[in-house]
């Protein structure tokens, strides 16, 4: 008897239909075809051992599985549960009215128990746009969709829960995953967690002094414009940065499920229930590889780095003069493209990458020049140290600033700065504006504008025009610079609450542009 279940694969953030068509005839042996990798063909004899378990038999027949399409190669452990269930119902052991109604995923222990995956969002947008009933997932992966309720998700522990569905023969709502007891205790273990947390992350109340580096990293949060810190140690450059995600707007529905499809991809899913709605900060060690940084893997396996697990939120990468060159140079297309490709011999994946970048660095290889003689590097060290700093990268990044210590007498006196939430209320504003001029474009942010974007939104009055040729002629800016001091100007304008962008905002905004003048 031949039986059609359904699995998925991911591609990229998206997945794609696995047919999974099992024939039972005459002959002998068990026969898997369609790419399968190691980890697939490994599942045969879990899956057998697991079903006879359970009392099912393994017919002494011939049993044929493929996982169509054939020329797609199949990866990860996921396909346990779909292979079982297609026995089952070649054998016709049970009957199971519902095989085909579903999409399913897990992988199964020997017991029959069923272990989470990756990918469970994917895989649930996928049955949702394909138009089957529901898809039947590992109760931890299941909680990833607890919010798309537009489809019957259902969270099982074990096999049996699985053969309760397909049988059709009684109500199987309590297996819904937002009506299991999983779900329950963490709706209850979150709301406990929410009314104890602690914000541990630096308030800019905390934060003595440096009120020009606050003031960059508030345009940087209102437009997500890329940011680097430059001073010599302990000038709070690490703070700043941690604190930034204190003053950034939550996720849009849109955002938080992108992101979200990314750590489910990457088996990287929020511990708690549904959507991630924090923005993410993500600050990798300057060791950390290349493809750490910008993803990839072994074969077909490629996963997402760093700059994706980023999305929609911020990269902070400290220490970034003790980076290879290789992996900062790496970033260039990413900033640029705000995505990722990855490709390998046989197979190419894409993966987006829209990320706010917040760098911090030492000047020197000893970190105190510029504080008087306190620096013993010669001038080649100072150099070098920061000629891995490219000019095409550095054109990248919108804010540069120079932090010094604060003086010690001022840290004895200091009162109460501006805390967070005030900064956070100026950024929501200008983001809101931002949101209605790009209503009818597919962005949300003034850093994300194209060349002719600016054009549209950003007309410079006569007196503007002339500041920017002066500042071009004075500077040496290249055009990639230019647009992206029009771009911060936009965004400094939407703090003041201005249509127009000003002189004065202009002469702001190229006053980050310190490193195409600074010699070192």
């Amino acid at each position: 008897m031949l039986t059609h279940i359904y699995g998925a694969k991911c591609i990229g953030i998206d997945a794609v239909k696995v047919t999974v068509e099992i024939d039972i005839d005459r002959g002998i042996g068990i026969h898997l075809v369609g790419l399968a990798d190691a980890a697939v063909k490994e599942s045969l004899l879990r899956t057998t051992t697991a079903l006879e378990s359970l009392g099912f038999r393994i017919p002494g027949k011939k049993i044929i599985i493929n996982l169509a399409p054939a020329d797609l190669r199949k990866n990860g452990s996921g396909y346990d549960l779909p292979i079982a269930v297609g026995i089952v119902a070649a054998s016709e052991q049970r009957e199971l009215p519902g095989a085909g109604k579903y999409i399913m995923m897990g992988e199964l222990g020997l017991d029959g128990s069923i272990r989470s995956i990756q990918g469970a969002l994917p895989f649930t947008e996928l049955a949702m746009c394909e138009g089957f009933s529901g898809i039947i997932l590992p109760a931890e992966a299941a909680l990833e969709a607890v919010e798309f309720r537009n489809t019957s998700v259902y969270g099982v522990r074990d096999l049996g829960d699985v053969l309760r569905i397909l049988e059709e023969k009684e109500d199987v709502s309590d297996l819904l995953i937002w009506n299991t007891q999983l779900y329950r205790k963490m709706q209850r273990g979150e709301r406990r967690i929410g009314s104890h947390a602690s914000d541990d992350r630096p308030d800019f109340s905390d934060i003595i002094g440096q009120e020009s580096a606050k003031r960059a990293l508030e345009i940087a949060a209102a437009g997500a414009h890329n940011l680097i810190f430059i001073g010599s140690p302990g000038s709070g450059k690490s703070s700043l940065a941690k604190a930034l995600p204190g003053i950034l707007p939550p996720m849009t529905d849109e955002e938080a499920t992108l992101t979200s499809k990314i750590y489910s991809i990457a088996g990287r899913g929020p511990a708690g229930l549904g959507l991630m709605r924090q923005r993410p900060f993500r600050a990798p060690h300057y060791s950390a590889s290349l493809a750490a940084i910008v993803g990839g893997g072994a074969g077909d396996t490629i996963m997402p780095g760093e700059v994706s697990l980023a999305m929609n939120g911020v990269l902070f990468l400290d220490e970034l003069g003790q980076m290879p060159r290789s992996v900062i140079e790496a970033l260039r297309g990413p900033i640029e493209d705000r995505k990722v490709v990855i490709s390998r011999l046989r197979s190419k994946v894409e993966y987006p990458a829209s990320f706010m970048l917040v760098a911090a660095s030492n000047p020197c290889p000893c970190g105190y020049y510029g504080e008087g003689d306190r620096c013993n590097c010669s001038p080649t060290q100072r150099l070098n140290y920061l000629g891995k700093l490219s000019g095409p990268m550095m054109d990248r990044i919108d804010l540069q600033v120079w932090m010094r210590p604060v003086d010690s007498g001022r840290i004895l006196k200091a009162g109460k700065a501006e805390p967070s939430s005030e900064v956070a209320k100026r950024v929501m504003k200008a983001r809101i504006a931002q949101k209605f001029r790009f209503a009818s474009e597919p962005i949300l942010t003034n850093s994300e504008m194209t060349n002719k974007m600016i054009e549209r939104y950003c007309p410079l009055s006569e007196e503007c025009l002339r500041t920017m040729a002066e500042m071009i002629a004075r500077m040496g800016l290249s055009m990639r610079a230019y647009f992206r001091i029009i771009k911060v100007a936009r965004t400094i304008a939407d703090l003041d609450g201005s249509d127009d962008i000003k002189v004065a905002h202009l002469i702001e905004a190229a006053g980050y542009r310190f490193l195409d003048k600074k010699e070192y």
